[in-house]
């Protein structure tokens, strides 16, 4: 059973309503990696016109990267670079960034929020834009990194015949990646929490 605080505005809570909160986020937080792999499933059989669902290229990006020898946080960013294709129809990259801003570097982080844009230069000619859109971070630190990883993985992710893993064999990385945030305005107060638990 949960416990809930009493206030009805936040202005009038109390320090004994932010223990209750605090004890039931701690229990909810933990839970995140089970939520994120809950919610890139929802790409499962989602094509939208593309070769192969885009369960299957997020699959595909992780295991190519894998493959290649990336580190686990990289690899977790491939796995979950189009996560955001189900609510952000039209910002996808953003809202991938977002959720992984918490638990990875700058560069991993500006390379997921940006792959979109980079992405553009394969296919943006095609649909009327200018495909050199991402000249436009030139110079910019992690631009090298970025146009690497479309070119590299998300680029070729698209092949129904390509040997790809599974779920089960990201789990592990997601799970260890969510499990606790390197930057965040509440991980002081999580930290101190976890020690009061401890």
């Amino acid at each position: 059973m949960h416990r809930h605080a009493k206030f009805v505005r936040i202005d009038e809570s109390t320090p004994e309503d932010w223990k209750i909160i605090g004890t039931e986020y701690a229990k909810f937080s933990v839970n995140l990696a089970d939520r994120v792999l809950t919610h890139l499933q929802l790409l499962d059989g989602v094509h939208g016109g593309l070769p192969i669902d885009r369960y299957s290229h997020s699959l595909q990006t992780a295991t190519l990267a894998l493959r290649d020898g990336r580190d686990d946080e990289y690899v977790v960013c491939a796995l979950l670079h189009d996560i955001g294709d189900m609510l952000g129809t039209f910002n996808h990259p953003e809202v991938a960034a977002a959720i992984l801003r918490p638990f990875v570097s700058d560069a991993n982080h500006w390379m997921v929020q940006q792959h979109g844009i980079f992405q553009g230069y394969y296919f943006f000619h095609h649909i009327g834009l200018d495909r050199n859109l991402r000249d436009m971070f030139k110079g910019h630190p992690y631009y090298d990194r970025t146009a690497e990883f479309v070119e590299l993985y998300d680029n070729r992710a698209f092949d129904p015949y390509l040997e790809t893993f599974p779920l089960s064999e990201f789990e592990p990385l997601v799970r260890q990646l969510f499990s606790q945030p390197k930057q965040s305005v509440y991980k002081e107060a999580i930290e101190h929490k976890a020690e009061m638990v401890l």
